[in-house]
């Protein structure tokens, strides 16, 4: 496809007005390392939410969704909106707690509630395998999707695509720091977003679809619809919507949507100015995330399946396409029918999106890095300004790293499965340490290390020794509780943490509850000094903050899909819904001060 004049005006626009931002907000600021990976503590919810919003925009999940509604329908989707449960637990548990802890980093945190060299160690460890290994698997996906949508819509190839891409992207990002990121992704939120709908509606009035009821009844779409599995059909019905809703949501690690909080989302909480605008930042990106933004992304997919009915006329329409054919790739194919002058303007979004995407996990990964293994462990007595320099160097290389193994990687949904894999029953343990004082630094190292264990064996292993292949869903299932068994058994046989640091942990977060309740006896027994006010535990109310929450976004989400299907009756009972569970939340959320 070749870019008009106009459409090509609308891209360089956009990367002058990026680099502005960024050069602006370096000379303007990112003084030092805090500035730089913290915008030091001082931004409103707004701006938060809606960065975190536009990075899970990306341009790997509207190619995840096709994929996913491609072959599972609608009703797949609950593989990630099982995850809202996972995000308003920390809405209204964690996100204060997390403003509390006073930490740089959510790693940071390990040597403030665990003891000892072995805290120290998980400190290093975790922050090589997140910031690097397991932070680059996931901009590969995202460049992954970049590469698709070169292809189709630029007639790049692979290595064009993650050049262009990758250079203008670690430009941007190593100068701006955090604020120039969020401060670019409110621009590239509204970009995005607008893109979404613009797509949507030219794929709607594509030829062969030709409106909105013949795409609801064509036959290669009627069997699509359906907002949620069959339990006729078990195995579908276990894997898409029993197993996330009941066991994926807590136990599985996954970036943007980890248990307790943590990532790039713990890094906006501690940019955030105070704890309530923690808490709104978070709870307005779940609503967006999940309420929001799937319905044009899904309107596309199932418009794709009449245009672009198998991967046969994929390989008709993209001769040229190689090994990035498959069902992932129905998104961008949907895009080479927009018209020039909207084409810049979605071409820009996609852009927007993918930048947003890895300027975040590039100043994520490299405040692990810098903060959490080179200050911590290489060079203690480094100055703030050295920090920011090295903060810059490992960004440029986790671009290239990003770049290598993007060009090997064929296809999203399998990557997100890999990640969930090496995630699986890690979860629960993130969510218990602030309130169970028998966890250890012992307890998370062997969650880590078995979890990455079982997801080797099951990607490389288990087939070649001869054994028949087994479900995703039985693979996640058997990793989580063999994880789970493990820890917990650890966290028994090892030596618990240090009243020393258990104290002080209590006094600076004053986590609550009775899983503290012996601590804090045996405390007052030996003579420490306890200044945490021992208020009403605050977890319950949480919870019920939490079912509120969900139930409201879910009803919203059901009903923009009934409003869609023309099912006005059920579609207006969702939102009545919706509308109640907000008055509830209003109701709670005072008892949460």
């Amino acid at each position: 496809m070749i870019l008009s004049a106009l459409d090509w005006s609308f891209v360089i626009g956009f990367f002058i007005i990026s680099l502005g931002i960024g050069i602006w907000t370096a000379r303007s600021g990112n003084k030092d390392a805090d500035d730089y990976f913290t915008a030091s503590g001082k931004m409103p919810w707004w701006l938060l939410g809606v960065s975190m919003v536009a990075t899970t925009f990306s341009t790997d999940t509207p190619n995840l969704v096709t994929d996913i509604v491609r072959q599972n329908g609608v009703s797949g989707n609950w593989a990630w909106w099982a995850f809202l449960l996972t995000g308003m637990l920390t809405v209204f548990v964690y996100a204060r707690l997390w403003k509390k802890s006073g930490v740089v980093t959510d790693v940071e945190f390990y040597e403030l509630r665990y003891s000892g060299k072995i805290a120290r160690f998980l400190r290093g460890f975790r922050a090589i395998y997140l910031g690097l290994l397991f932070n680059v698997m996931i901009m590969a996906t995202v460049s992954l999707a970049a590469i698709k949508i070169g292809g189709v819509l630029l007639g790049l190839t692979p290595l064009q695509t993650v050049l262009i891409a990758g250079t203008v992207t670690v430009i941007y990002s190593s100068l701006g720091g955090l604020k120039g990121v969020l401060i670019t992704d409110f621009l590239q939120f509204f970009l995005s977003i607008g893109g979404a709908f613009i797509a949507a509606y030219v794929a709607i009035n594509h030829p062969k679809v030709n409106g909105l009821n013949n795409l609801l009844t064509h036959e290669n779409v009627v069997d699509k619809l359906d907002l949620f599995p069959s339990p006729s059909d078990p195995q579908v019905f276990i894997m898409i919507f029993l197993i996330p809703l009941l066991v994926q949501w807590w136990s599985v690690w996954y970036p943007g949507a980890e248990p307790g909080g943590g990532g790039y989302i713990a890094q906006r909480m501690f940019a955030a100015k105070n704890e309530d605008h923690s808490i709104k930042a978070v709870l307005f990106f779940n609503a967006a995330h999940y309420a929001l933004r799937p319905w044009p992304w899904i309107i596309v997919a199932l418009a794709s399946l009449i245009v672009f009915p198998d991967l046969d006329s994929f390989r008709t329409a993209f001769p040229d396409a190689g090994n990035i054919i498959n069902h992932d790739l129905g998104y961008p194919a949907m895009l080479t029918f927009i018209p020039s002058g909207l084409l810049g303007l979605v071409v820009t979004s996609l852009i927007a999106a993918y930048m947003s995407t890895i300027s975040t996990h590039l100043n994520w990964g490299a405040s692990y890095i810098v903060n959490d293994f080179y200050k911590r462990f290489m060079k203690p007595e480094a100055s703030q300004k050295e920090m920011l320099t090295v903060g810059r160097v490992i960004t440029v290389v986790l671009m290239v790293f990003t770049m290598i193994f993007a060009l090997l990687l064929d296809n999203a949904l399998g990557a997100f499965q890999i990640l969930l894999q090496i995630g699986a029953g890690t979860g629960l343990i993130f969510i218990l340490r602030w309130f169970w004082w028998r966890i250890n630094a012992a307890s998370e190292l062997a969650a880590m290390i078995i979890s990455f264990l079982v997801a080797i064996y099951f990607g490389l292993v288990h087939e070649p020794l001869g054994f028949e292949p087994m479900a995703d869903w039985m693979q996640l299932v058997i990793g989580v509780g063999i994880t789970t068994i493990t820890w917990i058994t650890v966290s028994y046989v090892t030596s618990p943490t240090s009243m020393d640091t258990m104290v002080k942990f209590i006094n600076q977060v004053n986590p609550g509850g009775p899983g503290w309740k012996s601590i804090i006896n045996q405390a007052k027994s030996q003579g420490y000094e306890l200044t945490a006010k021992q208020a009403s535990w605050k977890v319950p109310v949480g919870i019920l903050c939490m079912i509120a929450g969900t139930i409201g976004i879910y009803s919203f989400l059901m009903g923009t899909g009934l409003f869609i299907y023309g099912q006005t009756l059920n579609a207006s009972i969702l939102m009545i819904v919706a509308a109640l569970s907000v008055v509830a939340l209003m109701k709670l959320w005072p008892k949460l001060s």
